[in-house]
């Protein structure tokens, strides 16, 4: 991908770690102008974007909320820019026992995961060139029944459903928009959001290695480039899908 994105202005949300910052530093390899990341937490964005070099834009903000959203949209407008790639990326994973759920639980995936890609997409309507490329992060748990997964799956099938939405919406404009649906990936989400500790993770390491034919869980980088495919001139026919990347886990 080397020079692919060459001049062009590249916005990821959730950027300060994980499939964020890895998709972030690949824009700034491929040639990337300026990348906007953003995040909850200033130190940690501060720490991504010294990562990913001088492109990088640092932008406070929490996918769920609506009013934060507006403050990026302002800050790429005070800079003159227009976005040619966009990466919904920012999202939420945490366990939900059914019977223990409490409405809190709920609005905080949803909010997150699905108001927060909604709003971040039509927040930044004004500032997305014709003709650029949105990627949605979704998950292959949208079409798994998991347990205690329900929230976090319901979430990531909504996201996989305002992809095809959206394609259509944006067809005018020649706004083409797609979603990766990661599999099994080695991110600080796991530790933080699922709270699996390293056993955990260990044995679940094993299960996927025995039940995806890549035998092994993903590196985040490896996520990245199908971002970056989907965003590029190479993906300019492709519209509208889902794109999975998770060794085959879910596919075979």
């Amino acid at each position: 991908m080397s020079g692919q994105f060459e001049g062009r202005t590249v916005v990821v949300t959730g950027g300060s770690s994980g499939i964020g910052l890895a998709a972030a530093k690949a824009f700034a390899a491929a040639g990337a102008r300026r990348i906007y990341i953003t995040g909850r937490r200033q130190a940690a964005l501060e720490a991504a974007a010294e990562e990913i070099g001088a492109s990088a834009q640092a932008v406070q903000a929490d996918a769920g909320d609506v009013a934060a959203l507006g403050r990026l949209e302002k800050a790429i407008t005070a800079n003159g820019d227009r976005i040619d790639v966009l990466f919904a990326n920012a999202g939420i994973a945490e366990k939900n026992r059914l019977g223990e759920t409490s409405e809190a639980d709920f609005d905080r995936t949803f909010d997150v995961n699905v108001k927060g890609v909604f709003f971040t997409v039509q927040s930044l309507l004004p500032v997305l060139a014709d003709g650029a490329a949105v990627v949605l992060n979704a998950s292959i748990v949208s079409g798994k029944g998991m347990p205690d997964l329900s929230l976090y799956s319901a979430s990531k099938a909504a996201v996989r459903s305002l992809a095809r939405s959206f394609a259509s919406d944006l067809r005018a404009r020649r706004i083409r928009v797609n979603a990766v649906s990661p599999g099994v990936t080695k991110t600080p989400i796991l530790e933080t959001g699922l709270k699996m500790s390293a056993e955990e993770f260990e044995g679940f390491s094993q299960y996927v290695a025995e039940a995806a034919p890549a035998g092994r869980v993903a590196d985040p980088i490896e996520i990245a480039a199908a971002v970056l495919f989907l965003a590029s001139p190479a993906a300019s026919y492709v519209n509208g899908v889902e794109l999975a990347v998770d060794g085959g886990l879910a596919q075979v």
